[in-house]
């Protein structure tokens, strides 16, 4: 099990939603509080699009949500997203 993880080794991860085996893709950054440091949420690449801003539009997992950080993917319990 990780005890320890760099946010560089986080983007190497693939996301999986345990409710429906959806593959979110991979991390793409994070969101924390800068008060006190804390993570907020994973960003994952979702279906990659572009913002007219040429900003990625991604995934945002609540860090509560995530159930399991292994070696090559993180498995994350978001319910059931729509598919498109």
């Amino acid at each position: 099990m990780l005890e320890r993880c760099c946010i560089a080794d986080l983007r190497n991860k693939e996301v999986i939603n345990i409710c429906d085996g959806r593959r979110l893709g991979c991390v793409i950054d994070v969101e924390f509080n800068v008060c006190d440091g804390k993570i907020l949420s994973l960003i994952a690449q979702g279906d990659g699009k572009i913002s007219l801003f040429g900003k990625c539009e991604g995934v945002y997992i609540p860090w509560c949500k995530i159930d399991k950080i292994g070696d090559d993917i993180i498995l994350v319990n978001v319910g059931e997203l729509p598919h498109k």
